[in-house]
């Protein structure tokens, strides 16, 4: 568990600096002029569909982790998950998983899913001690534009 006292919060639209210093920091791959821009991210806050949760140091106030918890109705996505460098190992990405977990049940939705980019074996079992299991599905894409 994490040393160092942490809330979690909801975030905002006002914080999509904080946010973004936090994915930068962390190595979570962005689109900053994509779907991840401030004009993108603005909207996807405005469907209801999405909710960011931060982790916040209480000390000095800085948000020091990120998730995003987007849902279709039938199940709860985690997303975007990063932690600044300086506050990983303490049990926060834990605490924000847990988070979105609390909002996908409240939201009477059975299933919680996670996507992990191939080699991300930190992030892999880290979800694996929360409880996941590996699917046995393909991610497919197709894109737009290449920047979303």
């Amino acid at each position: 568990m994490t040393d160092t006292a942490i809330t979690i919060r909801t975030l905002g639209v006002e914080d999509y600096d904080a946010i973004c210093n936090v994915w930068k920091a962390s190595g979570v791959g962005y689109q900053p002029t994509g779907r991840e821009s401030l004009e993108s991210f603005t909207r996807q806050m405005s469907t209801g569909l999405q909710t960011v949760f931060g982790a916040v140091d209480t000390t000095t106030g800085q948000i020091v982790g990120v998730v995003v918890a987007t849902n279709d109705g039938r199940k709860g996505w985690i997303n975007r998950l990063g932690v600044s460098p300086n506050y990983q190992r303490r049990g926060i990405a834990g605490l924000l998983i847990q988070e979105c977990e609390d909002l996908f049940h409240r939201l009477d939705l059975g299933v919680t899913a996670a996507l992990v980019v191939h080699g991300n074996e930190a992030s892999l079992n880290l979800f694996k001690k929360q409880g996941f299991h590996v699917g046995e599905s393909y991610y497919l894409t197709k894109r737009d534009r290449p920047d979303v």
